[in-house]
């Protein structure tokens, strides 16, 4: 009896030693896979901020709490299991798939340029400061749809780092990417979108006065210059899955033009701003030519109205608004 007691026990340390050693592995492949997807969450982090400018301070975490249950949704429920199921039996679908989604960034980044470029800047600040229910719902819905891309990117540049793993090894490296980087972006997002908030209290509590003063008259600006990297990020990562794929189904010319421009220039971080600049010029052309494509079918439709309106907010203008108001506030208390 004796014996087979101390025999269960010996089994179960070997159980609790496997587990163990499994966590450490999970963990260790975890951090590899967010560090090759690093680039991809910068883009993340970069692009979110603007889907809450020209929002009352009040619904500004809300929105980003919805976005972030939404960007859980798409990891987790949605993502994780198409990737594993198509990494295990039809891993020729990922690149298409992943090209849909780089089809989408270039198209959204692009029409935001142009929609920039064609709006007048009064009618832009005006429509950034009456946003309704409905803007806020049609915002997220978007936020969480370019999530969705970005999303997926990081998800299959983690998957190909794990590609020889076992697949329960695969779901739950993939798993834990996903909650980790989730809460990393959107928590990093709160806390820009909310420092404006915390200068206030700070100066209207007496408190490091002159910080809080610099945090409410420079958040404006760095929502702005956020506003555009998010716009340049679409660009960028469409940009480079557009070009990847490209190579993988044997037009190989872009791929091989930017790498060259690459290696001209010495690789190192010339190389990066290289192989990024190359991504970018991809990116707006192929968005423009959808936008361009979109704006035919419109005109080919009857009767379509021809409602301009961005799935995203416009950047600079509504953190210009956000500014206004913030400035007036202070200039109330003084």
């Amino acid at each position: 009896m004796a014996g087979g007691l101390l025999a269960l026990l010996d089994d179960v340390a070997l159980i609790a030693r496997a587990a163990a050693s499994s966590a450490d592995d999970v963990a260790s492949l975890a951090a590899k896979t967010s560090v090759k997807a690093a680039g991809v969450v910068i883009d993340d982090a970069a692009v979110t901020p603007q889907y809450v400018s020209g929002i009352t301070p009040a619904r500004e975490l809300p929105m980003i709490w919805r976005i972030t249950k939404g960007s859980f949704v798409n990891k987790l429920i949605i993502i994780l299991p198409i990737a594993l199921l198509l990494s295990e039996f039809a891993p020729w679908m990922l690149t298409p798939i992943l090209m849909l989604g780089g089809t989408y960034l270039a198209y959204e980044g692009a029409h935001k340029i142009v929609h920039k470029l064609s709006r007048d800047e009064h009618e832009a600040v005006e429509k950034a400061e009456n946003k309704s229910g409905a803007d806020e719902d049609s915002m997220v819905k978007s936020a969480i749809m370019t999530d969705l891309i970005l999303s997926a990117e990081i998800m299959v540049i983690s998957l190909n780092e794990i590609a020889a793993e076992g697949i329960w090894m695969r779901a739950a490296v993939l798993a834990v990417v996903a909650i980790l980087i989730t809460v990393a972006v959107y928590g990093a997002v709160g806390l820009l979108v909310k420092m404006d908030d915390i200068g206030l209290h700070m100066i209207t509590s007496g408190k490091n006065e002159k910080l809080g003063r610099a945090l409410v008259n420079g958040m404006p600006i760095v929502l702005s210059v956020i506003g555009v990297v998010g716009t340049i990020a679409m660009l960028w990562v469409g940009g480079h899955i557009m070009v990847v794929g490209f190579e993988e189904f044997g037009w190989a010319w872009p791929y091989e033009t930017i790498h060259g421009w690459e290696n001209a220039v010495g690789g190192g971080a010339l190389g990066w701003f290289a192989n990024t600049g190359g991504s970018f010029i991809v990116g707006l052309i192929w968005g423009l030519i959808i936008v361009a494509l979109l704006a035919v079918i419109k005109l080919l439709i009857p009767g379509r109205k021809d409602d301009d309106e961005v799935t995203a907010p416009v950047e600079s203008p509504a953190a210009a608004s956000a500014a206004g108001s913030t400035a007036t506030d202070l200039t109330e208390q003084d």
